[in-house]
């Protein structure tokens, strides 16, 4: 499978998170928000010019800025026939 960043995942698309990128607090507050490596996420809406775009994972929708969702790399799942 291939390997995307978050902010480029298409609306409504499932991933799986495989590696959440970052440095130091922007890194430790990502991981404190639920997003941690095997944690199934998707793009629920995107803002009118993209940012910031909302996504739902663990039971609730948080809403991330584009650069962040850019440090989260996800492996999409595949579309269910």
């Amino acid at each position: 499978m291939t390997q995307v960043t978050l902010d480029s995942l298409p609306l409504g698309q499932q991933a799986i998170i495989k590696t959440v990128g970052g440095e130091g607090i922007l890194r430790r507050r990502l991981l404190d928000m639920g997003l941690t490596p095997r944690t199934r996420v998707m793009v629920r809406k995107r803002a009118p010019l993209g940012d910031p775009l909302e996504i739902f994972l663990r039971g609730y929708e948080l809403t991330l800025r584009a650069d962040q969702a850019a440090q989260i790399i996800v492996e999409p799942e595949a579309e269910k026939a």
